[in-house]
């Protein structure tokens, strides 16, 4: 059937239905004692492809309407529990994920995975969530060098920290010069927030004296450049504790 995702009802509804989808799955998996038979009954009616798919429509709309729910989203929304925890694996993780990059750019070995296996792997991985949308830039953006060389765990962990840190600069001085701000000094002013975790709003204050507006229009400046620094605070922050201060702004 084609899902129609349209409405916050509609998503809950397919959450609630897809762990139900989930669960008869897992059940099934259980009986040791089914022959190929069995198995390709239980492929045909469920492709792994297709539950596979799914599950990562899942987890993006499981994650979106659990934003929604911690700013006060609709009553159906906050009601839901999200149980992430079913399509995790304790093997899926940071560390395995750079293990799996690594061995895929060894030469021979039958076991190892492809770069598009391990995209669709991440995809469809909650316990990734923080990281998976990152971790694919990665991969796609050097594919032609992961696909030629020969790396170790290490180059890799590198690589890839490298890329987030040249990826999050890109993005800090985008922001800047849409608020008319020098990059360096809204850089400084995000690294003493991320330093304490927490916000200064004299500091705030000082980072756009350069700019030499009025009140109201400081105002307008702070409101604005605030909710385009907030995503990228947070994305900072995640895995820490939360930054004092900031709710003001959110």
């Amino acid at each position: 059937q084609v899902v129609n995702l349209k409405g916050d009802t509609a998503k809950a509804e397919f959450i609630n239905h897809f762990k139900e989808v989930q669960k008869l799955k897992t059940q099934l998996e259980q009986y040791t004692d089914l022959d190929d038979t069995g198995k390709q009954t239980i492929e045909q009616a469920l492709p792994t492809d297709t539950l596979r798919g799914f599950k990562s429509m899942y987890i993006d709309t499981a994650l979106e309407l659990k934003r929604k729910q911690g700013k006060g989203g609709d009553a159906e929304v906050q009601q839901l529990e999200f149980d992430l925890v079913l399509f995790a694996s304790s093997l899926i993780d940071y560390d395995y994920i750079m293990g799996l990059i690594a061995k895929s750019t060894q030469p021979g070995g039958k076991q190892k995975m492809t770069l598009d296996q391990i995209i669709e792997m991440i995809s469809s991985h909650a316990n990734l969530h923080e990281e998976r949308d990152d971790i694919k830039a990665y991969l796609e953006a050097n594919r032609d060098k992961l696909n030629t060389g020969s790396f170790t765990d290490k180059d890799i962990r590198q690589g890839y920290e490298a890329f987030k840190a040249q990826k999050a600069a890109e993005v800090l001085n985008q922001i800047a010069q849409n608020h008319g701000l020098q990059s360096d000094a809204l850089q400084t002013f995000v690294d003493h927030i991320m330093d304490r975790m927490i916000f200064d709003g004299e500091q705030l204050t000082d980072l756009l004296a350069p700019l030499e507006l009025g009140w109201k229009a400081r105002r307008v400046a702070e409101l604005a450049l605030m909710e385009e620094l907030l995503p990228y605070l947070h994305k900072l922050a995640e895995g820490r504790q939360e930054i004092s201060g900031l709710n003001a702004y959110e």
